[in-house]
């Protein structure tokens, strides 16, 4: 039980790795939105940033269903034993899909910031687009299309290369997509599959808060009942402090990160 601990933490860790490294690459995102020629040490950050992060994501996918596959040929185990590893499971498998989620709306969120800067700079030389015609000549892989039929006196040298600089931002970040994307749908089905189990550990829960406020009931109507008597009293002092304990750690349980219920697209 320790070593399958040790791998969850070490799983959790990487998860909130990976959550630290979207915001970075968030905020570097705006960056260079925000400039029409982005330094190209902000670029390089990000194509480090980038590889880290899916480093990092292969990492913790590879992990969690090397658990998945543990758990589901584990058969010796109390089904006590068993609830708790897939509860833990499942509570990192959600989190994982939130985090790798995020970083797929920021991906295309910049994607669709850094195509509407090439629509405005086309706009600017005369050579208006639709969305449709966009996608095409993004789809082309060849920056010159965009300038095609545009006079050289028409467009300056800063906007042609901010043109072609959105356009390699664009190429990069579709591979980057690409190859998140199966990793997104592996990780994404097999939370989908653990919803039934969670809710029926969650059912299991609630039942046991039931029992525990029906046994903190007993006890006080057993004092208050001693006290009418004026009997010695005979209730151990750890009933008290055990009932309070289950009842603290249950409701900790149920305060915990099992609710949200994710929808990955």
């Amino acid at each position: 039980m320790d070593e399958f601990f040790s791998e969850i933490e070490e799983t959790r860790l990487n998860i909130d790795k990976i959550s630290e490294h979207v915001e970075e690459a968030k905020k570097l995102y705006s960056i260079i939105l925000s400039a029409p020629i982005p330094e190209p040490k902000t670029k390089d950050d990000l194509e480090l940033l980038t590889n880290e992060i899916k480093k990092r994501a292969n990492n913790v996918r590879n992990k969690l269903k090397s658990m998945e596959r543990h758990i589901e040929g584990d058969e010796v185990r109390s089904s006590a034993d068993l609830r708790i590893r897939k509860s833990q499971h499942s509570v990192l498998s959600r989190k994982f899909v939130e985090v790798m989620t995020k970083y797929n709306e920021a991906q295309v969120d910049f994607r669709e910031r850094s195509k509407g800067r090439i629509q405005r700079q086309l706009e600017i030389t005369g050579k208006k687009t639709t969305d449709e015609e966009l996608e095409e000549m993004l789809e082309s892989g060849n920056p010159a299309i965009f300038t095609s039929g545009i006079i050289d006196s028409q467009i300056s040298k800063q906007a042609l290369s901010e043109i072609e600089g959105r356009h390699k931002d664009i190429v990069r970040l579709e591979s980057s997509i690409k190859e998140l994307h199966d990793m997104f749908m592996d990780i994404a089905m097999l939370v989908e599959n653990q919803g039934e189990m969670l809710d029926n550990i969650e059912l299991n829960v609630m039942h046991t808060v039931d029992h525990v406020e029906k046994a903190r009931d007993e006890t006080k109507k057993a004092v208050k009942y001693q006290g009418q008597a004026r009997k010695p009293d005979s209730t151990p002092a750890w009933c008290g402090h055990l009932v309070f304990r289950w009842e603290r750690s249950l409701n900790d349980l149920l305060e915990s990160e099992w609710d949200p219920i994710l929808c990955f697209l």
